[in-house]
């Protein structure tokens, strides 16, 4: 399901760094953890605030965007906003 223009679209990352999930618009993911940049990839959709993934393997789980932060398996993610040039 592509998700082109919707505002949960781009990069979440843990308060450390270590975790980087980019929720790419075409409803794919790519989940980078430390130096491995492509520790986890699959497909997600968004219905409301809930998040809701399948990765390559088959694996299922969720999450849920509040106050624009994502929870997700036990994890808090930001929002990466880059800086303006």
């Amino acid at each position: 399901m592509k998700q082109a223009g919707h505002p949960f679209v781009g990069l979440w990352v843990t308060a450390d760094g270590n975790i980087r999930q980019r929720l790419l618009p075409e409803g794919r993911y790519v989940e980078a953890r430390g130096s491995r940049e492509a520790a986890y990839t699959g497909d997600y959709r968004i219905e409301g605030t809930m998040i809701y993934y399948r990765d390559d393997t088959g694996f299922s789980a969720d999450g849920e965007f509040r106050d624009d932060v994502l929870y997700h398996a036990g994890m808090v993610m930001y929002r990466h906003l880059r800086a303006r040039q």
